[in-house]
């Protein structure tokens, strides 16, 4: 069994999780500090969690398209992204972002504002407070939400076939591979693929578990 599907979802996941934890806890922190518009913010930014992937792929094919708006750059430099690795990339970090930022949001909201009080009361500015105090109060809530997010963006099929495709030893990843088995009529590679990522996703959520335990013990 060709094992580069694997290969290929693993470093996918991977660098999707840097870009989705970086961007969940930007995002969560700009929610927290928007007050009138705080409800319209988290609507977009949780959009793609409740959307089809086809749609949320359509929309990122319309967007990244060679006849979409970055058509200019694309001609300009010579290159594309769609049926690309990077567009993989893309895919898996617009679907696993929401995971992100609403367990980076609900993990900050937990920490008690007294501890903020007393930092800006010593003189604390609010990037050291952030960078100090409310990052690693927020680590446990934080960790379960990369746990979260590699295991969506490692399962990822839908927006990943709309834009980067099917293409074997390129773009193809373990769901794409089942997808390609199962229209071939190999159900036995198609079983073992699913077995696989069950086996990922299983570890994943026994993780999230162990250190959503940890952090009700502190």
């Amino acid at each position: 069994m060709d094992v580069r599907p694997l290969f290929l979802s693993i470093k996918t996941a991977f660098m999707a999780t840097i870009f989705t934890f970086i961007l969940g806890i930007l995002a969560a922190r700009l929610v927290l500090k928007t007050g009138k518009y705080k409800g319209v913010l988290d609507g977009l930014f949780t959009l793609s969690m409740v959307l089809p992937p086809t749609v949320v792929g359509f929309f990122l094919l319309v967007f990244l398209g060679n006849n979409g708006p970055l058509s200019y750059f694309y001609n300009l430099f010579n290159f594309k992204i769609i049926f690309t690795y990077p567009a993989a990339v893309i895919a898996s970090v617009v679907v696993s972002f929401p995971l992100m930022y609403r367990t980076s949001l609900g993990a900050f909201e937990q920490i008690d504002i007294n501890y903020i009080y007393a930092a800006r009361t010593l003189g604390f500015s609010e990037r050291k407070i952030f960078l100090k105090i409310i990052l690693p109060m927020a680590k446990p809530g934080l960790l379960s939400g990369v746990v979260l997010a590699f295991a969506r963006a490692l399962g990822e099929f839908g927006a990943t076939i709309m834009i980067a495709g099917n293409i074997e030893g390129r773009t193809q990843t373990v769901s794409t591979a089942i997808y390609t088995a199962v229209q071939a009529g190999k159900r036995d590679i198609a079983f073992r693929w699913s077995l696989i990522i069950s086996l990922f996703s299983l570890i994943a959520m026994i993780l999230m578990n162990y250190l959503s335990t940890e952090k009700r013990q502190k």
